[in-house]
């Protein structure tokens, strides 16, 4: 089963992939989707330049399944709008090539690979190296926050396949 994990923003969406052979978790690819010149784009630019990348990812990687976080409470309402447009983009690519999509609350997501709710990304990404065995060294954080979404996904999949039995 092959699982893509994002983590949406409209500077920075991390994305993921992770597959999983029987319980074991394999890293396939990963990185960060960065929208050129940020400040000077229109936002419209930007949101479409993650969507068509994403297209791109999901056609050459294949994934079956999907976890994307949900949105947050931001600091302010434009904030808050821009990163549901942003997260809006990743659904719609992923609907695109009918991949079930499953959301996440970040907390839910941490206390899946930490056991705390409000770890920090740190703590996070130190879990993704042990869990993946991987040097998350070169990873932003966005990457290794959408390999911890994919990694949630990967587990609670399972509870769902025993607790729908």
């Amino acid at each position: 089963m092959r699982i893509l994990g994002i983590d949406p923003g409209s500077a920075n969406t991390g994305w993921g992939i992770i597959e999983d052979k029987s319980g074991t978790l394999k890293l396939i690819d990963c990185g960060v989707i960065r929208p050129k010149n940020k400040g000077k784009d229109n936002f419209a630019d930007r949101i479409s330049f993650i969507y068509k990348t994403l297209l791109e990812i999901i056609a050459y990687y294949k994934p079956e399944e999907a976890g994307i976080e949900q949105v947050f409470t931001a600091k302010n309402a434009l904030t808050a709008l821009k990163l549901g447009q942003a997260r809006g983009v990743a659904v719609a690519a992923c609907a695109n090539f009918d991949i079930p999509i499953f959301d996440y609350a970040p907390t839910s997501v941490k206390k899946a690979l930490v056991g705390v709710g409000r770890a920090d990304k740190e703590q996070v990404a130190f879990m993704i190296g042990k869990i993946l065995n991987v040097n998350v060294k070169q990873f932003r954080l966005d990457t290794t926050d959408a390999l911890a979404i994919a990694i949630c996904h990967s587990s609670m999949r399972k509870f769902y396949s025993v607790t729908s039995k």
